[in-house]
């Protein structure tokens, strides 16, 4: 069984090292590539002020959150969660450095991610598969035709429910393939799976290639010379 969780946190800032913290944690979970509903969200206390700038991306003020859990009051049912699962994240060398901090502040017997988890980065993966192109989360939706018209604001659960369609996608080779012209395909977990073809069908015609057709293929394959990797 291959398990699989797609993280994605919100914080007060960007550094962990200048203090600041985690606000809001979203997963969504994959069982051998496919969603199983038992996702993971929780916003959190961070018993400091969020910068300007932090709140202008995810819109998460400290009223909102002055009567949420703190980390070390959810960190047991996280960490049991998480344990042993494949983490996706996008930039993930963010994501887990805000989570060894707050792992550390709580306790440091308890390690950090990498002891607990193995870690993909899709930011890695798509600057790779697309090198010189934009491989932020909204250019990947473009890319991969995934909806993000509900993305106004950063949020971590949101962000998760999409990066696991995008990254579905981009491991996936191709979606909405139809194998029957017949028949719609049908949707499962927001994706389109082939149909099944007709077991009365009718045989399909297998048409050879003429005598000519095949001495004309051997000619241009003799004029590729040790190139032709089919001599």
């Amino acid at each position: 069984m291959s398990r699989q969780i797609v993280l994605d946190t919100e914080t007060t800032g960007l550094e962990p090292s200048q203090g600041h913290r985690i606000i809001e944690i979203g997963c969504v979970e994959l069982i051998n590539r496919r969603l199983t509903g038992n996702n993971y969200h929780q916003y959190l206390q961070p018993d400091r002020e969020i910068d300007e700038g932090a709140l202008q991306v995810h819109g998460i003020s400290n009223e909102f959150l002055k009567d949420k859990p703190r980390f070390g009051d959810v960190v047991d049912d996280l960490m049991s969660y998480l344990k042993g699962a494949e983490l996706v994240i996008h930039n993930a060398p963010f994501d887990v450095g805000f989570l060894n901090h707050e792992l550390k502040l709580v306790d440091n017997a308890r390690g950090v991610i990498a002891d607990h988890c193995a870690v993909t980065d899709t930011l890695v993966m798509a600057r790779k598969m697309h090198p010189g192109q934009k491989n932020n989360l909204d250019a990947l939706c473009k890319r991969y035709d995934v909806n993000n018209t509900q993305r106004d604001l950063h949020g971590a659960l949101l962000d998760a429910e999409i990066l696991s369609e995008v990254y579905l996608r981009m491991t996936g080779g191709q979606v909405g393939l139809a194998l029957d012209s017949g028949q719609t395909a049908e949707k499962e977990d927001g994706f389109t799976s082939p149909s099944r073809i007709s077991s009365d069908r009718a045989p399909l015609r297998v048409i050879s290639a003429s005598t000519d057709e095949l001495s004309a293929h051997a000619e241009f394959l003799k004029k590729m010379g040790d190139a032709c990797l089919w001599n």
